[in-house]
């Protein structure tokens, strides 16, 4: 499933910025929470915490979406497969909230086919009104030509940036020292995307959804989650 004209490279980095509505602007992957109780508190810990970040909901993501992307789960038992793999009600919320977002993106970039047979162009009835992120880098990978390792690399690289760009703006780190962790944490997401690529992985963080939920009753959060 390709279309010209939005396929390559450059797409794939460009899924991977946390400007997106998936990103760090919006989301912060449990950071907020885990900055409030004190969890976080320097780059040192913030380091920490991408690196569990990206071995834990880092690899089960992109392995839902790398499954996606070659198309051993349709759209609908991936959902399930999230659900099953995301034990927290609030994460499992985010997790949707995040999938509309990109949606809306995609649907722009890769229209809904005009006419029964055309698989030039992903069928994004199939996602339902609330996917999970996962299902849907699953079907943007597809429409961009990329395969399973490409994509699980993209989905594992946003893990890591939503959250470093949220714990930057939370704690008020150096840039530059917080570019340095993600540079550090490149060969680590290298080898999860690769892991990913291979099948489904089952490993849940009572961290993250411990944060997930404790979210739920901050009052006037900064991020969704």
């Amino acid at each position: 499933m390709r279309n010209e004209g939005a396929t390559g490279l450059a797409t794939l980095l460009a899924l991977a910025d946390s400007r997106l509505p998936i990103g760090g602007h919006v989301h912060s992957g449990g950071v907020e929470e885990a900055v409030a109780s004190g969890l976080l508190r320097d780059n040192a810990s913030v380091e920490l915490y991408l690196r569990r970040r990206i071995a834990t909901t880092g690899l089960v993501t992109a392995s839902l979406a790398a499954a996606v992307c070659e198309g051993a789960l349709t759209p609908g038992r991936a959902d399930l497969e999230t659900d099953a793999r995301t034990p927290s009600p609030a994460a499992r919320a985010a997790s949707r909230a995040q999938g509309r977002g990109l949606l809306r993106l995609a649907k722009q970039l890769w229209p809904t086919p005009v006419h029964a047979g055309d698989t030039d162009h992903p069928n994004w009835s199939a996602v339902g009104t609330r996917p999970h992120l996962s299902t849907v880098f699953g079907m943007v990978g597809q429409a961009c030509g990329a395969n399973a390792e490409e994509l699980a690399g993209v989905v594992v690289y946003t893990t890591l940036t939503g959250a470093a760009t949220a714990a930057q703006r939370l704690l008020a780190l150096d840039p530059a020292a917080i570019a340095a962790s993600t540079l550090r944490l490149a060969p680590l997401c290298d080898r999860v995307a690769a892991e990913a690529a291979t099948g489904l992985a089952a490993l849940s963080d009572p961290l993250q959804d411990a944060l997930a939920e404790r979210h739920l009753h901050r009052d006037m959060p900064l991020f969704a989650s």
